[in-house]
């Protein structure tokens, strides 16, 4: 692509790299990604993998209800007519999962890369592109609706960017009345946005469902193109 100003100026964007010249000066500019230390983290023993990551092979999806996400041979899969939920339950746990947002320049607040993780169908963790934008209940990493991310560590879009989240389930008494709130941290990108969190009931479009004590894993269809690759799961115990 080339570029020009008004004054003379030049230049082009080629191969990842910035060229230009104004007023008898020359500079190049390559273009650099952020990368989360977590990327790529392999699954510890004992865990679930629930989307094998491997360069150059499509996953399998079979540990997923939905099998219209499209599996793509960069080894993730992409959002694709209806939320996707895993076929197996869980309690408390680890998550491991790896996401990419397009670029949506034309879009605006809700309306740029938004999915979520819904643990249990009922708490959402969310996902957007919030890039540069200042954390509230709305943005990535938030508990949506109820607790907004301690800082944003949101990389810019089209930059794979890591979730790690650890989930206490609400406790129940014998007769089963809540004893104590589900808690939740999430650390995105090597940054800790949630730091047991207490989760104060179901979040967004699930107020209002029972809570319970074990269930699946929700990715959401936002109508946006996003990709996940690299999700395992490990069940903690007491």
């Amino acid at each position: 692509m080339a570029l020009s100003g008004a004054g003379g100026e030049k230049g082009a964007i080629e191969n990842g790299k910035l060229t230009a010249e104004a007023a008898g000066a020359k500079f190049v500019l390559a273009r650099t990604a952020p990368r989360s230390p977590a990327e790529l983290q392999k699954p510890p023993p004992g865990a679930v993998v629930l989307l094998p990551y491997e360069p150059g092979k499509a996953p399998s999806l079979d540990e997923w209800t939905n099998g219209a996400w499209q599996a793509s041979a960069d080894g993730s899969m992409t959002v694709a007519k209806g939320d996707n939920l895993t076929k197996r339950r869980f309690g408390d746990f680890q998550l491991h999962l790896e996401f990419r947002l397009p670029f949506e320049p034309q879009g605006k607040g809700q309306g740029r890369g938004n999915s979520g993780v819904y643990i249990f169908g009922l708490y959402e963790i969310q996902i957007l592109d919030s890039f540069g934008v200042e954390p509230e209940v709305h943005q990535c990493g938030a508990v949506y609706t109820q607790t907004p991310p301690r800082q944003n560590a949101c990389f810019p879009p089209g930059c794979w960017q890591t979730y790690d989240i650890t989930f206490r389930a609400p406790r129940f008494d014998a007769d089963g009345k809540k004893a104590a709130d589900a808690a939740v941290t999430v650390v995105q990108n090597g940054v800790t946005v949630q730091d047991k969190t207490p989760v104060r009931g179901p979040t967004g479009a699930a107020r209002g469902k029972p809570e319970v004590k074990s269930g699946q894993i929700r990715l959401q269809d936002h109508q946006h193109p996003v990709k996940y690759r690299n999700v395992w799961i490990k069940e903690l115990k007491d």
